[in-house]
């Protein structure tokens, strides 16, 4: 299996959303990709069953802030101090989408602890919501109001949120991992207005880098230790692409 790593920067919502599924729809049977990116402007993006009536329009426009549909699922994320990860693979290669959901994030987590040691600590979340209930509920509306199974927490709150979707032979699962606190901003942007009721849950449930070590994030050795942190645990080297190669097709 080759390992390709991409770290395509900062772009627009709908680049990066085409982007994935570009690596989606490129990706051989013995070919898997680890990406990075950021967002410029900054993106609201929906998961793929949301309607983009959640969101108010007008006011995302005035602040120049993107809105774009996931190709997953999920619910509504503000893209603004993170780094972002896309992981793309052979459905063939694996033994269940549960399984490399798990698997993925713990690999996250071994390049999280690369970052900083006092990340050692992270734990993936034991227990699966019961997401028919949670989606009759206000806090639906937003991926960070509650932690999936296995997604990685910090003292209790959620640090790393993903979305996983099997497309043709394919996986692609990506997700945020939150540097700073720009994205609790999701509540000024959503319809039904209870912004009071999800400030405190985002407050109460999610973390950020910036948060636990009091500075700011170094994007750069962060994605560094990413790549780290997933050639330690799937024991693999990565072969390096510029965005520009040839091998993807936008």
């Amino acid at each position: 299996m080759k390992w390709y790593f991409l770290n395509t920067g900062f772009n627009t919502g709908k680049y990066n959303m085409d982007f994935d599924l570009s690596l989606v729809n490129n990706c051989k049977d013995d070919e898997a990709f680890f990406r990075l990116y950021r967002w410029k402007p900054y993106c609201i993006s929906l998961g793929a069953n949301q309607s983009f009536d959640s969101v108010e329009i007008i006011k995302v426009s005035n602040d120049n802030i993107d809105v774009v549909k996931r190709p997953t699922g999920g619910r509504a994320i503000l893209h603004a101090e993170e780094l972002t990860y896309s992981v793309v693979y052979p459905l063939k290669n694996i033994s269940s989408l549960r399984s490399f959901y798990c698997e993925v994030n713990k690999a996250l987590k071994e390049g999280l602890i690369f970052y900083d040691n006092r990340l050692s600590s992270l734990t993936l979340e034991s227990i699966e919501p019961d997401l028919r209930k949670l989606y009759k509920e206000p806090l639906s509306e937003i991926c960070f109001a509650v932690s999936a199974k296995n997604e990685i927490k910090f003292d209790g709150k959620k640090l790393v949120g993903s979305a996983q979707r099997k497309i043709n032979n394919t996986i692609l699962q990506h997700g945020s991992i939150l540097c700073g606190e720009y994205h609790k901003k999701i509540t000024e942007y959503l319809y039904p207005a209870k912004q009071e009721v999800l400030n405190n849950e985002m407050s109460e449930r999610t973390i950020e880098l910036e948060n636990i070590f009091n500075h700011k994030t170094d994007y750069e050795r962060l994605a560094e230790s990413l790549c780290k942190g997933f050639e330690k645990y799937f024991n693999i080297k990565f072969e390096k692409l510029n965005p520009e190669n040839s091998i993807i097709q936008l």
